[in-house]
């Protein structure tokens, strides 16, 4: 039985990985960070399956304690500060996290255990401002927010490991990927959420930031297929994992409005307050790379990723009124 750590496992990409490492007979260990507040909610199905151990990103001493306890076979690195623009207002943190974070779990598996195989969660937003159309492993990056910033110095500290050290150390330039257990911050779930509220007569409007903003998503559960068949291949890489295709965030909007039968123009305002100070361009990956060496493609449409969130939240909505 091989055993895999993951930092971030109670985080959407967490609770998918967890589930799909399980179902391939895996031990299954998650990193997590004491908090006066626990929140499991994404994990506790699995709970009783899965081991929590305690660890921080941002203690180097508490990653070497948990990288000896667990003696894992696998690392996936998925622990961030994830959301843009709460960069904007907390950048030195999301440095910390996001950019020396991987540092760290990096230099814990390089004292501890070597021949660890690690996953690090890179992002389409390393490309910014996008300096060809679609981006692949070769496009040059340009981050256009701290997130970003510190999403590159990760993903490069990765190269450098693997160069320096010799580990197994890979990313996944991963575009936007979504699911129901999407955070309500991130604009996929916003709008499915707000969309099931107006529905059910809990709110009359729903205020957005730029519509025109272009993005490649996917569905989660399928993406974290790619980050485990990363780590079985005989020599360490970087793949763009994407679905191919852009949308618009006006595009999630009509589908999902559509999903309940109701016309967004009716609800929908755009707020300039909303607008990032700086956005990226179209973001569009080049899966070609993951086709053809691993062997992946994505199983859930466009449609089908957002009108499966709409469901989601109606679902939740009529059990406890809240959404909760």
């Amino acid at each position: 039985m091989p055993t895999a750590l993951v930092t971030g496992i109670t985080g959407q990409d967490g609770s998918y990985l967890a589930e799909f490492l399980l179902a391939k007979g895996y031990r299954v260990c998650g990193l997590v960070r004491r908090s006066s507040t626990e929140n499991f909610d994404r994990i506790k199905h699995i709970q009783d399956r899965i081991q929590l151990v305690s660890g921080d990103l941002l203690d180097l001493s508490s990653l070497v304690d948990a990288v000896r306890s667990v003696d894992p076979e696998e690392v996936y690195n998925l622990a961030a500060q994830s959301f843009v623009p709460t960069s904007w207002q907390q950048p030195v943190l999301t440095g910390e996290f996001t950019a020396l974070g991987v540092t760290r779990m990096l230099e814990a598996i390089r004292t501890v255990k070597p021949g660890i195989r690690m996953y690090q969660a890179s992002s389409s937003e390393m490309f910014g401002k996008v300096q060809q159309v679609p981006q692949s492993e070769t496009t040059p990056f340009y981050p256009r927010s701290p997130y970003g910033v510190a999403k590159v110095y990760g993903h490069w500290i990765t190269v450098n490991y693997r160069e320096s050290y010799g580990l197994f150390a890979v990313s996944g330039i991963l575009f936007n990927h979504e699911s129901p257990r999407r955070g309500l911050e991130f604009v996929t779930r916003k709008i499915t959420h707000a969309v099931a509220r107006i529905k059910m007569g809990l709110a009359n409007e729903l205020r957005l930031g730029n519509l025109n903003a272009k993005r490649d998503w996917g569905f989660a559960g399928d993406y974290v297929a790619a980050m485990w068949a990363m780590l079985q291949q005989e020599k360490p890489e970087d793949f763009v994992i994407a679905t191919g295709t852009a949308h618009t965030v006006r595009d999630v909007v009509e589908i999902a409005f559509s999903r309940v039968d109701l016309d967004w123009r009716r609800y929908v305002r755009e707020d300039s307050q909303l607008m990032r100070p700086a956005d990226v361009d179209a973001l569009l990956g080049d899966p070609a790379k993951a086709h053809k060496v691993l062997g992946w493609e994505p199983k859930v449409g466009f449609k089908e990723l957002i009108e499966m969130m709409v469901d989601a939240d109606l679902m939740a909505l009529g059990r406890d009124g809240r959404g909760r």
